[in-house]
């Protein structure tokens, strides 16, 4: 379903506006012909903090010295949250207000991907955008659908995970539903996602009816995101 029918399910159990992520955050890509963009999922949460440990001018006498350091730093901030991982979750990353550290690139997507894991959500942004985009095997939305291009050692920690966090000014807790697509992230609270599911489910299948008659009159050629009485 899109979010807006999500969104107006929401509205009509007097939740009007909860949930709804700030607008900034948008989708790396999109896919206009398969919706592939499109998640709908449940969360795992996960918190980074600005890390204690920086990096200085003379920090190093030699490159393996920052390769060292690097190697350690990574040991602080590892993607423990994937143990919890299951095929359909969505993780949702509170970046800590850090612009320049991406927590998603080429590399640990796939694996993200490999473990079943359709979507990724943060209020800071991805960096090996171009390979991201490219094989499109994992959603991801993000500030302004930006790069970040730092790696995490001597810029952030991992903090908990499966904890509630603040991610872009919405409460998130493990396991609440998460609907994104081109027009943002809505958080649905895990206790009425059943409920919202039904009305907004309701609401999408008469919206295509609807469409599907304009699409006729229109001389639109019918596709799958409409249907037609029988």
């Amino acid at each position: 379903m899109r979010l807006t029918d999500v969104l107006d399910g929401m509205d009509l159990i007097g939740l009007q506006d909860i949930g709804l992520m700030d607008k900034e955050i948008r989708p790396l890509w999109r896919d206009v012909d398969n919706f592939s963009h499109r998640i709908v999922g449940f969360a795992i949460t996960v918190r980074h903090v600005p890390t204690d440990v920086r990096v200085g001018q003379n920090s190093f006498a030699d490159p393996e010295g920052f390769k060292r350091f690097k190697s350690e730093q990574y040991q602080r901030a590892p993607d423990a949250w994937l143990t919890a991982a299951k095929p359909g979750d969505v993780v949702v990353i509170d970046a800590a207000g850090i612009p320049e550290c991406g927590f998603i690139g080429s590399n640990n997507s796939l694996g993200w991907a490999e473990k079943g894991v359709v979507g990724a959500i943060t209020n800071g942004g991805a960096r090996d955008t171009d390979e991201i985009i490219k094989v499109k095997k994992i959603a991801v939305y993000c500030k302004n659908g930006y790069s970040s291009r730092g790696v995490r050692p001597g810029r952030l920690i991992a903090e908990s995970y499966n904890f509630p966090i603040n991610c872009a000014g919405v409460l998130v807790y493990p396991g609440d539903l998460i609907v994104a697509d081109g027009d943002g992230v809505l958080v649905v609270p895990r206790e009425c996602a059943l409920e919202v599911g039904k009305i907004a489910r309701e609401i999408h299948i008469g919206d295509e009816k609807s469409r599907a008659k304009r699409y006729q009159r229109l001389g639109i050629p019918l596709d799958e995101t409409v249907t037609v009485d029988k």
